[in-house]
């Protein structure tokens, strides 16, 4: 077991899920991360941390999903811990330096994705810029509901796995 999982381990129940909720908005997947430590080491928290994941339910999905800010914005539909704001705005920041028309045409194709499928557009922002993931929003509208939500909770998931691995370092876990 390395340093990372063991202090992980060895927090109580109630400040694991709080780090858990960190890292993904929804409280069922929180709880039952919770009930899977020990850890042995980091790859096994990644790998239960998806199977979690993919056992929930759509409902479970979509609590997740509100914990995020709209692609451009920095308020998320839920309230979220100020760590988890920051990573939000790290992860987007491809969208600060943004040519204004992208801009609004990320706020209209927000509104537009909201209203076709009824949750916020989710894209694992990461290292994306504010025309890629325009592009990406697009091209997910032509989804329909049952294979875009499938294609949501999967960037969900890549969120979920790098703010695990975040978590780890800025608790001083290791990496």
């Amino acid at each position: 077991m390395d340093d990372a999982t063991e202090q992980l381990n060895l927090l109580s129940q109630d400040e694991a899920r709080n780090e858990f909720l960190k890292c993904c908005g929804s409280d069922n997947w929180a709880r039952r991360m919770v009930a899977e430590r020990p850890f042995a080491d980091v790859d096994d928290l990644l790998g239960k941390a998806e199977h979690v994941w993919w056992s929930l339910d759509a409902e479970d999905w979509l609590a997740a999903f509100r914990s995020h800010p709209q692609i451009g914005e920095q308020k998320a539909a839920e309230k979220v811990t100020e760590q988890s704001r920051k990573w939000s705005e790290h992860e987007q920041s491809g969208t600060r330096c943004a040519a204004q028309e992208t801009k609004q045409a990320l706020a209209t194709g927000n509104l537009e994705y909201q209203q076709r499928f009824g949750y916020i557009f989710i894209v694992c922002a990461s290292g994306k810029t504010a025309d890629q993931m325009l592009a990406i929003l697009r091209e997910r509208m032509n989804n329909d509901k049952e294979q875009e939500l499938r294609v949501a909770a999967e960037e969900q998931r890549k969120i979920t796995h790098l703010r695990l691995k975040k978590l780890i370092a800025d608790l001083g876990f290791g990496s």
